[in-house]
């Protein structure tokens, strides 16, 4: 199941590790007031309706964002990958430069990023660590929400939201753990070569983001030529969920910025 909301220029937004969509949901929305906004779930996961094809490997997701666009009718977009997405649209960028016109890179590992050591924990027994690591990300994202959120009642509001989007659409942690190591057998800096269209970095926080360093995400900003970056404050790694109007307001500016 596609989301295709929206008119104008049009965005591809490619969601992080857990590969549902509905999680971005209500900064998708946000963007779709100010340009046509595609999404989808990533390949393997509940709603793609498409299964990985294992020889492929990580490219199978650059073929599922061919497909994506070709049943949007889509010729070229912006494109743009939260966390663990920006891989997938950094390689897209890359190899299907005729469909790119922009690129967005928001909280994305860098080429040389590797799992810290509880990473690579959960890594090796996804399925056993599923329910403390579901059960401990409330504790991980509690700084980050009490800055983005003054009142204590909205922090609650968010946390419940979010847990309801997340238990709608559930995550598969063996598919999660596969694809970062699909991730880490390929060499993207090869790709930060190639990308010649216009390249917005986005982060959070430095003390804020707990999941990816936000040192590996700016490395984009000298990686890729000409790239432009932007911090926001306030938040860490998850700025696409604790402040989906900012972050509309950033994407959106920046691609239509790109068609004057």
């Amino acid at each position: 199941m596609l989301f295709d909301q929206g008119t104008g220029p049009v965005v591809a937004v490619i969601p992080g590790l857990q590969g549902r969509w509905e999680w971005m949901a209500p900064a998708l929305r946000k963007l779709a007031t100010r340009c046509r906004v595609i999404s989808y779930s990533l390949s393997g996961d509940l709603g793609s309706g498409r299964a990985p094809d294992p020889a492929a490997g990580f490219d199978d997701y650059v073929r599922q964002l061919d497909e994506v666009l070709d049943a949007a009718r889509v010729e070229r977009a912006t494109v743009c990958g939260i966390s663990f997405g920006g891989f997938i649209a950094l390689r897209y960028a890359a190899q299907r430069r005729d469909r790119v016109g922009a690129l967005v890179l928001a909280s994305s590992p860098a080429p040389g990023w590797r799992p810290n050591p509880q990473q690579k924990r959960w890594l090796e027994r996804p399925w056993l660590f599923a329910p403390a690591f579901v059960a401990t990300s409330p504790f991980r994202l509690w700084p980050e929400v009490r800055a983005a959120f003054p009142a204590v009642g909205s922090r609650l509001g968010f946390f419940a939201r979010q847990g309801l989007r997340a238990a709608r659409s559930p995550m598969i942690p063996g598919l999660m753990a596969r694809r970062i190591r699909q991730a880490q057998d390929l060499d993207f800096g090869e790709d930060c070569a190639r990308v010649e269209v216009p390249t917005l970095v986005v982060t959070g926080e430095e003390n804020l983001d707990r999941v990816v360093p936000v040192s590996s995400t700016r490395s984009y900003a000298d990686l890729i030529r000409d790239a432009r970056y932007e911090l926001m404050d306030r938040t860490g790694h998850i700025g696409v969920l604790t402040q989906p109007e900012r972050f509309a307001d950033l994407v959106s500016g920046f691609v239509h910025a790109q068609h004057h």
